[in-house]
């Protein structure tokens, strides 16, 4: 799927959902404190529009307890979980698994 059927697929659930609690574009606009203009583009799959705005008409919906399943919390696999004992990651080390690691190249040798 491309970015703008994605867009435009999420646009008219945010659409349904509205009409489902009978809500025009203006009252929603304004229970999630957001122009209407910025109701009307989530809907139609614009790109133009900020992620607080979604953000503030989907809570005004009643529909952030679902973002658990959109984006799910990262959970280590229980040979991480036992290198960190217990110790919580701060950052990526931008490096592949050593699984992916191929041989070494250095300067001399063929390829």
């Amino acid at each position: 799927m491309t970015d703008q059927i994605l867009l435009e697929e999420l646009g008219g659930r945010l659409a349904a959902a509205r009409i489902e609690r009978n809500l025009t574009q203006a009252a929603l606009a304004e229970q999630a404190g957001v122009a209407k203009r910025t109701v009307e583009r989530l809907e139609s799959g614009e790109v133009a529009t900020r992620l607080s705005g979604f953000l503030r008409v989907c809570r005004a919906l009643g529909l952030l307890e679902r973002f658990e399943f959109l984006l799910p919390e990262a959970v280590p696999g229980p040979m991480a979980q036992l290198k960190q004992q217990g110790r919580k990651r701060q950052r990526a080390t931008g490096r592949k698994a050593a699984a992916d690691e191929k041989e070494k190249w250095t300067w001399g040798e063929p390829k």
